[in-house]
């Protein structure tokens, strides 16, 4: 494999150039944004411990690869941008089940492998069935699981963290939309809207990490209070 391999999916980029996709390129800095404000909360709030530092930190790297990768554009880019995003999904998902949903770490270990094996699942029905979404069909596991997890914890009574949960799935429901649609609105709109991907994503992942500030404090883990703002 050619890890250097120019990779050219998006419509703001017409060339090979540093700066071809610039709205692309800058919009990385909503993660940066996110993580930082989430972090000031944090701190205000004196619930910052490792497990949500690794968060505040993927969230970093998740902004830092997705630059490298609008700008460099090779496969080796691609690999930057796409494992911070399995990172996060990961770990937050498993630090959700243990301090939203209130199991033990080798339950909410366990439910991970299941959400893993779900979305492996998942995206070869969707490759068997033929849906082709502009490669957003991998992100459609972890919208459903905000979602039904979500559900679930307001139907058992926790409507703090449930509630934020589906917020944050219908904020995810409407970047994926973006993202989806950016190569067949290329004709119209040439700048694309992949960049709108990236803004609401900073978005949903800063409203995430308050979240987790917010209802997921370790003394408290699952215990319902006030929505995130």
């Amino acid at each position: 494999m050619d890890w250097n391999a120019a990779i050219d999916n998006y419509c703001e980029r017409l060339g090979p150039e540093f700066w071809a996709e610039p709205l692309n390129a800058v919009t990385n800095a909503a993660f940066v944004v996110a993580a930082l404000v989430a972090l000031r909360v944090a701190l205000r709030r004196r619930s910052l411990d490792w497990p949500l530092a690794v968060l505040v930190a993927i969230t970093l790297a998740v902004g830092v690869g997705s630059f490298l990768f609008h700008t460099v554009a090779t496969r080796w880019a691609a690999f930057a941008d796409i494992v911070p995003i399995q990172l996060f999904i990961l770990t937050y998902f498993a630090l959700a089940m243990r301090r939203f949903v209130g199991i033990a770490w080798w339950a909410a270990g366990a439910a991970t492998v299941g959400f893993i094996v779900f979305s492996v699942a998942g995206g070869a029905l969707l490759d068997r069935a033929g849906v082709s979404l502009n490669g957003s069909e991998g992100y459609l596991p972890p919208l459903a699981a905000l979602l039904l997890v979500g559900v679930a914890l307001v139907l058992s009574g926790r409507r703090g963290p449930g509630g934020a949960l589906i917020v944050a799935a219908a904020i995810f429901a409407v970047s994926l939309t973006f993202r989806t649609v950016d190569m067949a609105v290329c004709a119209a709109l040439p700048i694309g809207t992949h960049f709108l991907w990236h803004t609401l994503n900073g978005l949903l992942l800063g409203y995430l990490l308050i979240a987790m500030v917010r209802f997921g404090r370790p003394q408290a883990a699952g215990a319902a209070r006030a929505m995130p703002r």
